[in-house]
């Protein structure tokens, strides 16, 4: 049992003050006690330990380190997993840092000196309410929780709490906030911009509308990757901004993508053009043979031929967008665009693109969708 007992002192300068302790036996009988300034507080967390004594949930170090001890080490954790590449880029633990710094840290609305053992779901709900108030935007404050409960499953994994306070902490705004309409090009404006792009660039931009790939798997793509004679894409990897090749996003990133007969033609040729020609050289490398700059691409290429060709409100992963829309137009079943797609699960694929119809026949349904677009 947790008792509390009322601690009452004087300061050097003469100041009365007041605090109010728990005391009690952990699961290891070793005696530990907690100094709080209100006795609700006292209260609150005595009822917790009694709980997660009675229950085995109960996590001496819980006590001992904070949430900022906790995201050093987490970062630290994830650091090492980049370094042995265990499915951790330089830009996941990027975005990582920046959550931590930026907000969960924060000295204002931040939660960096809660010790674990006072860290709550009402602690987490109240750090949302705190970063939204500040005017974070309702997805960049689902992914700061996201990082939160990856950095608490990493306690857990430690053996310092039992329970992760994130778990299940929501994040609603109003129904325009946060949820991007999927906007695909038409195939008026992207034939414009084929039309206005020189060879090398059109090539690439075709094949991005044409096979869905996100743009770091398109860049990592090699000549070994293609099956000539099944007419298929193999899809193993992606790279990053910096450059760092590593597994895509999710398992379901690991993929075979069906080519349509233009498009194999399309890249034989493109095969007998380049320079690196070799299995193992880059499809679509820079002058080179490295991994293509994404950001200089699309700044100085992808966006003048954009201007020139009077198309707007289109950025380098609407292609994306467009090649999965054909995919449901041409009456793919949703199943089958999932995993063209490489989305984690159905649901993603149905969220986004709503009711797909089913066809059997993928590789006439790529045929006839880079016809149209060639035509």
């Amino acid at each position: 049992m947790a008792s509390i007992r009322k601690r009452e002192w004087q300061t050097a300068k003469g100041l009365q003050k007041t605090a109010y302790i728990v005391d009690y036996v952990d699961g290891r009988g070793g005696r530990q006690r907690q100094q709080f300034v209100r006795w609700k507080e006292a209260d609150r967390f005595r009822i917790k330990i009694e709980n997660q004594l009675a229950e085995g949930t109960y996590r001496p170090d819980a006590n001992k380190v904070t949430v900022s001890d906790l995201c050093e080490a987490f970062l630290d954790h994830c650091q090492g997993r980049m370094e042995r590449k265990e499915r951790m880029s330089r830009k996941m633990l990027t975005v990582y840092r920046g959550h931590v710094t930026n907000h969960i840290l924060h000295p204002m609305h931040g939660v960096g000196r809660s010790k674990l053992s006072q860290f709550t779901a009402k602690s987490a709900g109240d750090f949302r309410d705190r970063i939204r108030t500040a005017g974070v935007t309702v997805p960049t404050t689902r992914k700061v929780l996201s990082t939160l409960h990856a950095a608490l499953e990493y306690a857990i994994s430690q053996d310092w709490i039992a329970v992760n306070a994130a778990h299940g902490i929501r994040v609603i705004g109003p129904r325009e906030e946060g949820s991007k309409k999927i906007m695909a090009p038409s195939k008026a404006d992207l034939k414009a911009l084929l039309n206005t792009a020189d060879d090398d660039l059109r090539l690439v931009i075709l094949f991005a509308a044409s096979t869905g790939l996100r743009a770091g798997e398109q860049w990592a793509l090699r000549w070994r990757d293609v099956d000539v004679a099944a007419g298929m894409l193999s899809v193993e990897r992606r790279v990053d901004v910096y450059g760092e090749e590593g597994p895509p996003k999710s398992d379901a990133g690991t993929r075979s993508v069906p080519l349509s007969s233009i498009m194999l033609h399309q890249l034989k040729e493109w095969r007998l053009q380049s320079k690196f020609s070799a299995a193992d050289d880059l499809i679509f490398p820079n002058m080179k043979g490295r991994y293509m700059g994404h950001d200089n691409l699309v700044k100085r290429r992808f966006k003048p031929a954009l201007v020139v060709a009077g198309v707007f409100d289109v950025n380098w992963h609407s292609l994306r967008h467009y090649a999965v829309s054909t995919w449901i137009e041409a009456g793919l079943a949703p199943k089958t665009v999932q995993t063209f797609a490489g989305h984690s699960s159905l649901s993603v694929t149905m969220d986004r693109y709503g009711h797909l119809f089913p066809s059997d026949d993928h590789k006439a349904a790529m045929d006839a969708i880079a016809g149209d677009l060639m035509g």
